[in-house]
């Protein structure tokens, strides 16, 4: 293309994002016989996957033989708060036993009964022990393994690839274009498949368990301008316990597995008070309402110095921390000089996981854009309004394989490789239209929006705020057109701020939207002017991106459920919600 310099790759499958979820995919296109690329903006080794420390769910019944894939269907349906798509949480449930087991063999090392089976602990909400572990480290084990089962196929991995554009012609997507970080070089890969995995969008709140420069939306982003719909936007799992100092890393998840292993959670006057909210499972109550527990007691003035509640391991010894806690152990240690096995550590809420995100297909987690597919966090589907713990880590494994599956199926099927010059230099153009000097610069204006969907859609909304927030959004999106962007001898950061914030804010504003639609309290989404469960809004909220660029919310009904998944519903006790506890 004359004038316009890139490099060029070719493959059969593309995988966008090199966490959990796009490494499986690849491995499965992999093995099945296709050449496949994986691009990420990341190191590898230091992708978002390896935050996930808690544990991955798999009904083996090791620990607790009662168990089965069923009751782990159940569990989930009912953490969502019937919003979930009922095939994929059939299929996740039924599937997570063989894909666990796999990944062990592969070298994630999980923990293991005397009797060489898979040990299981106890995750909030699961009505059985079922979740596998490693230590506190279970998502840094799966990513090595992955990494090297990745390796010994020999599967190409880029790193510090920024991707701003699918390349999609006609509905049909046929790659990506991308530009290294470091030096700004700019490559079209071209693939017949392309599997979108690049995660969701909770690093745009202020307090947030993912870092710097990642889950800032840009695969929503993505998404929506090559042609697809997102749903759920507005479902947000806060996690109820994150770090509350320093202020630098606010927000760092302090995992599950501390309650698992059974933390208590006290408030500022000393009372241990989850009996009060939930008085059977207290801290292992579902995370919604430990959430929502943690953010009444310090709303209502009972938090500690430093505005949290206080989560205490310490009445356990420091052998058995160090054996199922190590990570938090030396997170606390190293960051606070604060030893877990004899003071509590201070936590609250966080900004922790999107529920909702690209819309797919159960079965092949296609997307409405022919040759695209999508998996993990930027998908839609599974969680409903509530992620029950530990199935984040089995969702990568098996919608990963899934995904990457249905890539090379389509690739096989195709007799010649699609392209688009028009596509090209639009993507081009696109780039080069942020390439300039002007008055803002993103990392302040990204900091500004953290700050705009905490205050106005955080933990807890009301149409007042959402009304405000959304006004806030739309100065934002005038800032953009204003960016300063230089490049210079340290990389093209300018560059990728740009594009992450564009992505950012496209994905507040969804968020809001759908927050503002759905005028109920349930799960996760806590409305303080609507504050009880109300069944008329038993549906989804789907976006879409229309010809003028404006977002567009229109609710769509949940989809049936065989008379025998209901049953398994139906069959298992719930717990009460927080009606009428929120405070204005």
């Amino acid at each position: 293309m004359k004038g316009i310099k890139h490099k060029t790759h070719i493959s059969n499958v593309l995988v966008i994002g090199s966490g959990g979820a796009g490494l499986r995919a690849a491995i499965e296109a992999k093995l099945a016989g296709v050449e496949v690329t994986v691009i990420g903006k990341r190191k590898k080794e230091d992708v978002h996957t390896v935050l996930a420390a808690g544990g991955i769910n798999a009904s083996f019944g090791n620990v607790d033989p009662e168990d089965s894939w069923k009751q782990h269907f159940a569990d989930t349906m009912i953490e969502g708060y019937h919003l979930s798509e009922p095939r994929m949480v059939e299929l996740m449930s039924k599937e997570a036993p063989e894909l666990v087991e796999e990944i062990d063999q592969w070298g994630a090392n999980f923990a293991k009964l005397d009797d060489g089976k898979l040990d299981q602990r106890y995750f909030g909400a699961h009505t059985y022990r079922r979740t596998c572990y490693s230590g506190d480290y279970t998502g840094r084990s799966i990513l090595n393994a992955l990494i090297k089962k990745a390796e010994e196929l020999e599967i190409p991995i880029y790193d510090s690839q920024y991707v701003t554009e699918l390349l999609v012609h006609e509905n049909i997507c046929f790659g990506a274009m991308s530009f290294n970080i470091d030096n700004g070089e700019r490559t079209v890969f071209i693939a017949d498949s392309t599997v979108l995995a690049a995660g969701g969008h909770t690093r745009i709140w202020r307090k947030s368990s993912s870092r710097r420069n990642e889950n800032s939306g840009d695969a929503f982003y993505l998404g929506l301008k090559a042609g697809c719909k997102l749903k759920d936007m507005e479902l947000v799992q806060f996690h109820p316990t994150g770090m509350v100092v320093p202020e630098e890393i606010a927000g760092t998840l302090v995992t599950e597995a501390v309650r698992g292993e059974g933390g208590h959670l006290i408030n500022g006057d000393g009372e241990r008070f989850m009996g009060k909210y939930d008085k059977e499972r207290l801290e292992l109550s579902t995370r919604d309402r430990v959430a929502m527990a943690n953010y009444i007691e310090i709303s209502e003035g009972r938090a500690t110095k430093n505005g949290g509640i206080y989560l205490d391991i310490s009445h356990k010894s420091k052998e058995f921390i160090l054996e199922k806690l190590p990570r938090m152990y030396r997170q606390f240690l190293d960051t606070l000089m604060l030893d877990i096995s004899k003071e509590p550590m201070e936590v609250a809420p966080t900004a922790h996981y999107s529920m909702g995100g690209i819309v797919v297909d159960p079965e092949t987690h296609s997307t409405g854009v022919v040759g695209l597919f999508a998996a993990g966090e930027c998908t839609a589907g599974l969680h409903g309004a509530n992620r029950l713990g530990g199935n984040s880590l089995a969702e990568i494994l098996i919608f990963g394989k899934r995904a990457g599956h249905h890539a090379c199926q389509r690739s096989l099927s195709l007799d010649y490789q699609y392209r688009s010059r028009v596509a090209v230099r639009a993507a081009h153009e696109k780039i080069d239209s942020f390439l300039k000097h002007g008055d803002h610069v993103a990392r302040p204006l990204q900091r500004e929006l953290r700050n705009i969907m905490w205050e106005y859609c955080g933990v807890v909304r009301n149409e007042q705020k959402l009304d405000m927030g959304l006004k806030k959004i739309a100065g934002l999106k005038d800032s953009i057109k204003s960016l300063d962007v230089r490049p210079d001898s340290e990389g093209y950061e300018d560059l990728m701020l740009a594009f992450d914030l564009e992505g950012a804010i496209m994905s507040a504003e969804a968020t809001m939207l759908g927050a503002k639609a759905r005028k109920e309290s349930r799960g996760s989404h806590q409305r303080s002017d609507y504050q009880n469960t109300d069944p008329k809004f038993s549906l989804n909220y789907v976006i879409d991106l229309s010809e003028e660029g404006q977002l567009k919310i229109d609710g769509q009904k949940l989809q049936p459920m065989s008379d025998e998944l209901r049953s398994l519903i139906d069959s298992t006790d719930e717990i009460n919600d927080f009606e009428g506890m929120l405070l204005e």
